[in-house]
């Protein structure tokens, strides 16, 4: 796994960001700032989980930047749904602290990282762009910690509900279109979810992804 704090190239094509935010002064001072930002554009902007969903599916940004505490609910859970549903849109989750249990929770959901509201403008801009070049960013000492108490507890924390249940299918013998069709998704989103497993169990691929999932537990052995 590629780990960075605050890193990335400026990418070929733009980043486009979805700005998830409550608070209107600092959602707009938010996306003021990115807009000046060579190889950026913001695409949108709400101040709600349910919103940061509906805007996803209609935007289809490269990354959202969510707030993680929001009107509706908490920002975890709008980027588990859509990392469910749209597998090539990064999230990253803006928090006032970065305590360990919310990063255990901010991977669980599938987020490429968490960026604390202390940060300087310059470390979020060079965050969003790693994020959009699919590395995680969180400072890897914290990362160690908290991967390392999952592999003990969690064996699973690494993946969402939908990688697992995807590897589960596979497992069982299923190719990539019989899965598509039992969990009603197209064969696109089956094999972007059999990668995501692929790159967070750091293996080469989907045969040696259901070997270690069965290996750590995450999955059953089939029969």
């Amino acid at each position: 796994m590629t780990v960075r704090l605050a890193g990335g190239a400026v990418p070929t094509d733009p980043v486009d960001v979805l700005v998830v935010e409550d608070h209107r002064m600092f959602a707009e001072a938010l996306t003021a700032m990115l807009a000046t930002q060579p190889g950026i554009r913001v695409v949108g902007s709400t101040g709600t989980a349910a919103g940061a969903v509906a805007e996803a599916h209609r935007l289809a940004p490269t990354v959202v930047l969510m707030d993680y505490r929001l009107p509706d609910g908490e920002g975890t859970v709008a980027a588990r749904t859509i990392r469910a549903e749209l597998p090539s849109t990064r999230v990253l989750i803006l928090t006032a602290s970065a305590e360990e249990s919310l990063l255990r929770e901010v991977i669980r959901a599938g987020c490429s990282g968490i960026v604390t509201k202390g940060r300087s403008v310059h470390e979020l801009v060079r965050a969003v762009r790693a994020a959009a070049a699919g590395e995680t960013v969180i400072a890897p000492a914290l990362l160690e910690r908290v991967l390392g108490g999952q592999q003990r507890d969690e064996p699973a924390g690494l993946l969402t509900d939908r990688e697992i249940e995807v590897l589960r299918l596979t497992a069982e013998g299923l190719d990539t279109r019989a899965v598509a069709e039992r969990l009603q998704l197209s064969v696109h989103t089956v094999r972007n979810h059999l990668q995501g497993c692929i790159r967070k169990l750091g293996v080469h691929s989907k045969t040696q992804a259901v070997s270690a999932a069965i290996r750590r537990g995450i999955i059953p052995s089939p029969g």
